[in-house]
C-alpha cells in the first residue's frame, strides 16, 4: 500500500477534479505483477493502467488500491467491474470515495461479486494525500496551501521591494515542486503588479507541470503587455477572478488574449470574497490552491480561516522591522485570535530551512470511511 500510495503521489496537480489514485497487483506468489496510478486529465484509472500491466496474470491477484474503486459509468466503465473480470480475488482499500456516485457501492460491488475486500490500510496516509479531493467533494472547495519564503523575521522583501532572491536555488526548486503538485497557484493584485510573476514549473524536465495561474485581481489590473499576460499563448491557463462590475472593455481585451476572466462577489473592501472565489474555482475543478502571494492575499486567506497547510521556506539573515512582512495585518490583538498550526515536518535545503506545518482539521469527524483498524 505505501507503494499504491506513492505512486498516487506521482498525480497530484495532474489529475484533478479525480482523486490521486495508486493500485499495485500482486500474484499468489507475491511477485508484482501490475501497478498504476491515475494518469493525466484524471484518465485512464490507476485500476485500468495496473490490470493492463498486469494482463492474464491478474487472476487470482490481491490489488492494493488507495481509494475505493469507482463503482459508475462516466468516460470509462466503473473500474470495480474491471478488478472482477480480470479475476482478482482480493481487494485492499485504503480510503472510502466520498463522491456520492460511489461512496461504498465499489465495496459493494465487489463483494456481491464475491471477492474478499479490506479497507481502512494506511487509511490516514491516503487521507492526507487526497485531502483535496476529499475537501472539493465533502466542503465544496479546495485544499489550500500557503506558500512563504522569508528571512529569519518573516521578510519576504526588503523596504524597496527587492525578493530576489531570499532563499537558496534548493528552497525555490522546493517551491516550483509545490507548483507542480497543486492544480492552480494564486497570487494577489499587489504581486502582480511589483512582480509581473510567470508562475510556471520550472524544473527540468517537470514544465508540463505548471498549474493554472489565478490572480485575485478585482479591477483587472493585469498589464496587457506584461510578462504573465505574453505567456498565456503555449502557457498555462490564467485565471483572473475579478470584481462583476469590472471594465467590460479591458475584460474584452484580455479575453481576446487567450485570458479567462471569472467574476467573483467582493467583500466589503472590494476585494473577491475568499469562500466565494473558493467555491468557483471548486466548480472549475481545483482540488489544491497553492498561495504564493503577497503578504495581503495571505492575511485574507489567515483572517478567514481557509489556509489548511503551511509550506514556510526561511533564509538564515534578518531584514529588519522595515522590510516587507511575510503577512499583512489581519486584525489579530489577542493571542487566542492567532491563525494556530501544527508542525508536521522540517527540512534543511542547502542554507534555508522548510516547515510545513497543518492547520485544524477541515474535514472533523469525517475522515472518509475506513479509517481502520485494518487486520489482515
Amino acid at each position: 500500500m505505501r507503494t499504491a500510495l506513492r505512486l498516487a503521489a506521482r498525480g497530484l496537480g495532474r489529475v484533478w477534479p479525480n482523486p490521486a489514485v495508486g493500485c499495485v497487483l500482486i500474484a499468489p506468489s507475491g511477485r508484482v505483477v501490475g501497478r498504476g496510478w491515475t494518469q493525466p486529465g484524471g484518465r485512464p484509472h490507476a485500476e485500468r493502467e495496473a490490470l493492463e500491466h498486469a494482463g492474464a496474470q491478474a487472476v487470482g491477484a490481491t490489488a492494493y488500491v488507495t481509494l475505493e474503486p469507482c463503482s459508475h459509468h462516466g468516460k470509462t466503465p466503473p473500474c470495480a467491474d474491471a478488478l472482477i473480470a480480470a479475476g482478482v480475488t482480493r481487494v485492499v482499500v485504503a480510503l472510502g470515495d466520498p463522491d456520492p456516485r460511489v461512496n461504498g457501492r465499489g465495496i459493494a460491488r465487489l463483494k456481491a461479486a464475491g471477492l474478499l475486500v479490506q479497507t481502512g490500510l494506511l487509511a490516514r496516509e491516503a487521507r492526507d494525500l487526497n485531502l483535496g479531493f476529499l475537501m472539493h467533494r465533502q466542503l465544496g472547495r479546495p485544499m489550500v496551501t500557503l506558500k512563504v519564503a522569508s528571512s529569519l523575521d518573516g521578510r519576504i522583501a526588503t523596504a524597496s521591494g527587492e525578493s530576489q532572491w531570499i532563499t537558496g536555488p534548493e528552497a525555490r526548486a522546493a517551491g516550483h515542486w509545490l507548483r507542480a503538485t497543486h492544480d492552480a497557484i494564486a497570487i494577489g493584485r499587489g504581486t502582480l503588479l511589483a512582480d509581473d510573476p510567470v508562475l510556471t514549473c520550472r524544473l527540468p524536465g517537470l514544465e508540463d507541470r505548471s498549474p493554472v495561474r489565478v490572480v485575485f485581481d478585482a479591477r483587472l489590473d493585469l498589464p496587457t503587455e506584461g510578462r504573465l499576460a505574453r505567456s498565456v499563448e503555449g502557457g498555462p491557463p490564467l485565471w483572473l477572478l475579478c470584481a462583476p462590475q469590472a471594465d467590460p472593455l479591458r475584460r474584452a481585451r484580455l479575453e481576446a488574449k487567450g485570458v479567462r476572466v471569472v467574476p467573483v462577489a467582493t467583500d466589503a473592501s472590494g476585494h473577491p470574497d475568499v469562500d466565494v472565489a473558493l467555491a468557483t474555482l471548486a466548480g472549475l475543478g481545483i482540488t489544491r490552491l497553492l498561495l504564493e502571494g503577497g503578504s495581503r492575499l495571505a492575511a485574507t486567506f489567515l483572517a478567514a480561516r481557509r489556509v489548511d497547510r503551511v509550506a514556510w521556506f526561511r533564509a538564515p539573515s534578518v531584514v529588519g522591522g522595515d522590510g516587507i512582512a511575510g503577512v499583512a495585518p489581519f486584525g489579530v490583538d489577542r493571542l487566542t485570535d492567532s491563525a494556530v498550526f501544527s508542525r508536521q515536518e522540517g527540512r534543511t535545503l542547502g542554507n534555508d530551512w522548510l516547515d510545513l506545518l497543518t492547520g485544524p482539521d477541515p474535514l472533523p469527524g469525517t475522515a472518509a470511511a475506513f479509517l481502520g483498524p485494518y487486520s489482515d
